[in-house]
């Protein structure tokens, strides 16, 4: 069982090296978006009952995975660094599948503020995640980002089975291959 968390700021491809990921392995993409559009359009992003829904439906079906006989799970997340309650998160995470003997595997990925303006725009992200669909709103996002520690810088990172990926001048699948590789899958 495994779980591989890849994470990183909005618009970096997480969501599109998750989907090159799984196609070239057994593990099933898990996008972060799969449970926010699945509750905001009967709660407001952010609210209590947007983010208790998001955190149940999101452990649940982590949950689920650990227990069934699939291979593992790619999760995306954007991880607010330099907050502990992010940490804590994502270590409720963790636990499900170490209770199960199951290894976690960290990826991030970075790329320039230009980069993820463009990849804001792109078709697939549009049809994937309705909310980002209204683009104003989706860049003012971005920027607010800002106030977030949303990449490390080198050493910072110490858990275990980590790799992080420039993927500014890569395609989702040669991040997958590499991902792959280092991982030995």
């Amino acid at each position: 069982m495994k779980l591989v968390i890849i994470f990183g700021p909005g618009a970096v491809g997480k969501m599109s090296v998750g989907k090159a990921l799984s196609d070239i392995t057994e593990l099933k993409l898990y996008h972060n978006h799969m449970s926010i559009e699945a509750v905001r359009p009967v709660f407001d992003f952010g609210t209590t009952e947007f983010n208790r829904l998001v955190t149940m439906f999101r452990l649940e079906t982590l949950k689920a995975v650990a227990k069934s006989n699939l291979e593992g799970v790619i999760f995306t997340f954007v991880w607010a660094l330099n907050l502990p309650s992010e940490d804590e998160y994502i270590d409720r995470i963790v636990k499900i599948f170490e209770e199960v003997n199951g290894e976690v595997f960290y990826v991030e990925l970075e790329a320039s503020f230009e980069t993820r303006l463009k990849r804001n725009r792109h078709e697939t992200r549009l049809l994937e995640k309705p909310s980002k669909r209204d683009i104003e709103n989706s860049d003012r996002v971005l920027t607010h980002e800002k106030k977030y520690k949303l990449n490390t810088k080198e050493g910072e990172f110490t858990r275990p089975n980590y790799l992080k990926i420039n993927n500014e001048e890569l395609e989702p699948e040669e991040v997958a291959v590499m991902i792959s590789e280092h991982f030995g899958w």
